[in-house]
């Protein structure tokens, strides 16, 4: 830092600790309990890739920087449930076909508490786009609302196997499962492409949510929570498994039919809605207005492809009793930064957890060198590719941005309110995200897309000055 640009931030930092006394605002920081250190630190950039660095230490705060992030503990909001990726057929498949020898370690690095600890992931209830095949449980030539067809036994062969072997390595794995469309036949256009639901299905189509629920169950994997809809309101231009669904068709349909029949059935398994887009914010408030539906609703399944985070907060603050969940959104394997887009997924991640969402569930948790295998038109990647060839593994930018969350984070966490000394919109160019785990440690992670710079957190009457590389993370925790 130049002589002129240290007087300046010197000047500037004097003039909004004047203004913070003046608020009274800097007497209600200083009013926290004082940080505690050392500061553990962890950070990805350049050639780093979530690597240790040296303690930091806290210092009695003094000037406060115009564009300090301001942590406030006694600000809690939701409790964290986890972070995952999805087990589709086609990511279970590129896993299965590793040798026993070689898939172990990777599944332990994934999967096991001491290390990514990932423990929110998705699966299909039938195919996805990211299926070898199309297929669902009923292929039926013909309409079957007796279910006399049903059968899991597609997913026997490699999916049932890893989706055990991930909860061997973590007990806590939390399971949800969303259909891409209900069989053919339940369908006018008689196809899993595209179309639109049929309402005279509604009630075989819910005991086909609990003969999956029951036949994964019997199989040692029980499901903890559905959704009614993957893309509720995309069609695909039948290109894909997909299907439509009106608002005023799910909420009839969660009402009267997939809630009553999994509450007779004493199933523990909770009911999330939408599974889509944020712009679609309105119909989530709509469908949460339903008395009748909002009984048996658990929470909002979000997907970030259009509009922004900010959305999760309008739905929670219409309806605080219920959760939000980040289900679906991954890297693509296409794009020249595929393994170092680090920064924009953490601070991607930021403005989730800073939205209320619980849990940030990727897509495709492995793929292969080409994105495949898949029935879709799309072109995605695994948070790790393994190549088809030498079965060598290659980890995202999104992975390394997992890890300083997931390797951190435990469930049971509470997100707290990281601000900006002007307020919650206030402050630099770094993200910013803070969480205090069930053993009263302290998280937080700072992303930066921008060029190297420097922060100031302030934490009570205590300050911490932390130097941010140019597209890096940084975990900070300390006790």
């Amino acid at each position: 830092m130049t002589q002129s640009s240290r007087r300046e931030f010197l000047q500037s930092a004097s003039a909004t600790a004047a203004m913070l006394a003046a608020s009274g605002r800097a007497r209600a920081w200083a009013d926290q309990a004082p940080a505690a250190g050392p500061v553990k630190v962890w950070s990805t950039y350049r050639d780093r890739r979530h690597a240790a660095g040296e303690p930091l230490a806290w210092r009695p705060a003094g000037e406060v920087a115009a564009d300090a992030i301001v942590l406030d503990p006694g600000t809690v909001k939701q409790e964290m449930l986890g972070f995952g990726a999805a087990m589709t057929d086609s990511a279970c498949y590129v896993l299965s076909r590793l040798s026993d020898a070689e898939r172990e370690p990777l599944m332990h690095e994934l999967f096991a508490p001491e290390q990514m600890a990932l423990n929110v992931c998705r699966t299909c209830i039938g195919a996805s786009d990211y299926s070898r095949t199309v297929y669902s449980f009923d292929d039926s030539t013909e309409p079957d609302s007796e279910l006399r067809h049903f059968s899991i036994d597609h997913d026997k062969a490699y999916i049932l196997p890893m989706l055990r072997e991930a909860r061997k390595a973590n007990p806590e794995l939390f399971l949800f499962s969303s259909p891409w469309s209900p069989p053919g036949w339940m369908k006018p256009n008689n196809s899993m492409l595209g179309g639109a639901m049929r309402k005279l299905n509604f009630a075989p189509y819910a005991q086909y949510f609990l003969k999956f629920l029951e036949g994964y169950k019997a199989e040692g994997v029980a499901i903890d929570a559905v959704t009614v809809q993957n893309e509720t309101d995309a069609e695909q231009e039948g290109r894909m498994p997909a299907c439509l669904w009106s608002q005023e068709q799910e909420i009839e349909f969660v009402k009267s039919y997939l809630g009553p029949t999994l509450r007779k059935s004493a199933s523990a398994t909770k009911i999330w809605v939408l599974d889509h887009n944020y712009n679609l914010w309105g119909r989530a408030i709509d469908e949460l207005s339903d008395p009748a539906a909002y009984e048996y609703i658990d929470g909002v399944a979000w997907h970030g492809y259009v509009g922004g985070p900010a959305a999760m907060t309008r739905v929670h603050d219409a309806f605080p009793k219920k959760s939000a969940y980040w289900t679906e959104g991954g890297p693509d394997i296409s794009a020249p930064d595929y393994q170092t887009d680090w920064a924009k997924w953490a601070d991607t991640c930021n403005g989730i957890v800073n939205n209320w969402a619980r849990s940030i569930t990727s897509w495709n948790l492995a793929l292969d060198e080409n994105g495949k295998p898949n029935v879709g038109p799309f072109s995605c990647g695994g948070v790790v590719t393994v190549d088809n060839a030498t079965h060598q593994i290659t980890r995202s930018g999104q992975y390394w941005a997992f890890a300083h969350y997931s390797r951190h984070v435990r469930r049971g966490a509470k997100v707290f309110a990281t601000d900006g000394v002007g307020g919650p919109v206030a402050g630099g160019q770094v993200t910013h995200s803070g969480f205090r785990n069930p053993d009263g440690s302290f998280v937080v992670v700072l992303a930066n897309r921008g060029p190297q710079t420097r922060t100031q957190l302030v934490h009570g009457t205590q300050a911490l000055a932390v130097e941010h590389p140019a597209d890096s993370v940084l975990t900070l925790e300390w006790a």
